[in-house]
Order: C-alpha cells, then sequence, then structure tokens
C-alpha cells in the first residue's frame, strides 16, 4: 500500500486523485450503477383489490375476445342467408313456373297417353316424357324444401350469435362492477390517504400529452384471444429475474416510441403482477424513482400512460396506474391511492403496467 504524502496540500491533491481512481475501479467491476431510489416495494393497495382487479381485468378481455368472435361469426352467418335467400327466391320461381304450366296445359296422365297414342312405341314415348316432367317436377320441390331449411338454419346461427354477444356483454359489465366495487372498497377503506392525496392535488384527469404512436400488436391465439404465457423470458432490465413474452414485447414496444428512462420489471417477492412477470415500473424522472413528479417528469408520465392506454387493446394491457389513478379496460380513470400514501405507493413518481 502506498502511503500518502505528509503535505497537507499535497495529501489533499492525493485523496482527490485516489478516489477517483478507486471510483473507476468500482464502475468497471460492477457496471453501470442503479438510480439511487429503490424500486416500488409494490402496486399500492391490498393484495385483495389487485387479485380483484386481475380477475376483473381478465375477464373483461376474455369476454370482449368472445364478443369479436361471435360479431364474426354472425357476420358470416349473414352472408349465408343472403346467398341462401338468393337461392331460396330462383327455386320458389320455379316451382311456380311449373304450377302455372299445368294450370295452362293440364297434366299429362297415363290414360290420356293411352287413348291419344296411335302406336304401342308412341305410347311409350309419351310415358318417358310424363316420367321427366314428374322428375322434374320433384326436383325442383325437393331443391325448395331444402333451401327453405338452409335459410331457417342459418337465421336460427345467428340467432344463436346475438345471444351469445348479450351474454357477453353481460359479462363486460359484470367484471367492470366488480372493478369499480373492489375500487370503492379500496377507496372507503383509503379514505384518509385519499383525502391526504385530494389536497396535494392529484393529477387531474390525465389526458394531456400526446401518447399518439401505435404499438406493433402482441401475437394472438388465432381466435383472437391471448395465449397463456409464463415468466420465461430474461428481464432487460437492471431487475434481472423474468417476465413474459407480452411484457416483453409492450417494454420494447414503449422504447421504440421513445420512453426510455429507467425500467423495473420483476420483483421476487410481494403479491401482484411484479412476481408473475407481467408488470413494469416505468420512473417519471430520468434519475428514476424520487418523489412527486412535477413539470416535464410528471409530462413524460402521462404521455407515457396514454401510450398504454391508447395502444391497451395491441398490447394487452389489463391496468396502468399513475398518479393516484388507475386505467381500466373496462372503466377508464378510477381514483386509485396507496396504502403507504408516498410516491411510489400512489405512483406519483411512476407509471405501472400490467398485461394479461
Amino acid at each position: 500500500m502506498i502511503d500518502p504524502p505528509s503535505h497537507p496540500h499535497l495529501r489533499r491533491r492525493w485523496i482527490r486523485v485516489a478516489t477517483v481512481v478507486l471510483f473507476g475501479l468500482v464502475v468497471g467491476l460492477v457496471g453501470p450503477m442503479a438510480p439511487a431510489n429503490a424500486d416500488p416495494d409494490d402496486e399500492g393497495g391490498t393484495a385483495e383489490l389487485r387479485d380483484q382487479l386481475d380477475k376483473a381485468s381478465r375477464g373483461f378481455l376474455d369476454a370482449q375476445a368472445a364478443l369479436k368472435r361471435s360479431q364474426a361469426k354472425q357476420k358470416e352467418q349473414e352472408a349465408t342467408l343472403r346467398t341462401v335467400e338468393q337461392d331460396l327466391a330462383s327455386h320458389v320461381d320455379a316451382v311456380a313456373e311449373i304450377g302455372r304450366t299445368a294450370y295452362r296445359t293440364g297434366r299429362l296422365g297415363p290414360m290420356s297417353a293411352l287413348i291419344n297414342a296411335d302406336s304401342p312405341d308412341r305410347f311409350l314415348e309419351r310415358a318417358n316424357a310424363l316420367g321427366m316432367v314428374a322428375a322434374n317436377e320433384q326436383r325442383e320441390i325437393s331443391n325448395l324444401e331444402q333451401t327453405k331449411a338452409k335459410a331457417a338454419e342459418a337465421t336460427a346461427a345467428i340467432k344463436t350469435e346475438v345471444r351469445e354477444q348479450e351474454r357477453q356483454v353481460a359479462l363486460m359489465k359484470a367484471r367492470k362492477d366488480q372493478a369499480e366495487r373492489a375500487l370503492d372498497v379500496a377507496a372507503r377503506q383509503q379514505k384518509a390517504a385519499a383525502a391526504k392525496a385530494a389536497q396535494s392535488g392529484g393529477s387531474g384527469s390525465n389526458t394531456g400529452g400526446s401518447g399518439g404512436a401505435t404499438a406493433t400488436p402482441a401475437k394472438r391465439n388465432s381466435d383472437g384471444s391471448w395465449p397463456t404465457e409464463s415468466c420465461s423470458v430474461n428481464d432487460p432490465t437492471p431487475a434481472n429475474g423474468c417476465i413474459t413474452p407480452r411484457n416483453l414485447h409492450a417494454l420494447q414496444q414503449a422504447k421504440a416510441a421513445g420512453f426510455t428512462r429507467y425500467v423495473s420489471c420483476y420483483r421476487s417477492g410481494g403479491s401482484g403482477e411484479h412476481p408473475k412477470g407481467r408488470a413494469c415500473d416505468y420512473a417519471a424522472a430520468k434519475g428514476g424513482f424520487e418523489g412527486d413528479a412535477t413539470g416535464g417528469d410528471k409530462t413524460y408520465g402521462t404521455n407515457l400512460a396514454n401510450y398504454f392506454i391508447r395502444n391497451s387493446d395491441r398490447l394487452a394491457v389489463l391496468y396502468v396506474i399513475w398518479y393516484r389513478q388507475i386505467w381500466l379496460p373496462s372503466s377508464g380513470w378510477k381514483a386509485y391511492s396507496g396504502a403507504g400514501g408516498d410516491p411510489s405507493s400512489d405512483h406519483t413518481n411512476h407509471v405501472h403496467l400490467s398485461v394479461y
């Protein structure tokens, strides 16, 4: 070890140089340092509330996807019905023409064919003609009956899809009510924290900012539903751990849209979506998770929240939390205050995103 110089001036200079060198060695060994402020502990609220919001939003998105599938089927059935109705009209005309012809000329029967025939060959010829006419009439009548059956089947299928849509709309409303009841209960339980948040000004309507970029849609199943995903890909944020492919896609899309400030996703402990790899916290300030965001930092957070909302259907957004409010696909923005009343649990220093 090298001893510092004895002269005071040289000693102070030696200490400064040694400090710079030591800092450089530390950075070289451990890499870039994370923001000084620790990541938020949880998503705010209670575990029961988060569970209710998760179930409500998932149920709403499932019903929404089922509704879209049913609407697509109904369009197909309506197109089928239009085609069948055109066929039905042509068969009705054909059968009607048979009736009109029979009325004008009278039907050719075996007895009249025999009486009017001047030879056995002529009789057989007329008998064959009678058989052909009867076969043609029977075919047209059969076609008419089959087409009427197809029309009835298509009509019944449309009614089935309408009932399915009514059922899915009712489920969506039930999930919406479930989420809002859970938030109402939480609001009553946290009345003191909500009053404190109201005194500090809140966040307004969260409609400012652009957030207008369009995200590339995440992958869906062929029927439009979201595939089940696990915490299976590496978390690229300093939190390490794992996240779901869909959450990684949302993170990458947000960065591509210009939202490049500090992000933390996976957390091994606690409840909520973070341990499942389905959530990320996006810091509003350049330095990480600091105090209440104001000015440009608050605008950044608002723009980011609006970006996720604008692209909620493309990114499978379950909910967004920002500045004492939570956005749900079923209900829009609702009041949301953390139990701790601090910037992390109130989400006034970061935007929380949870995906399906």
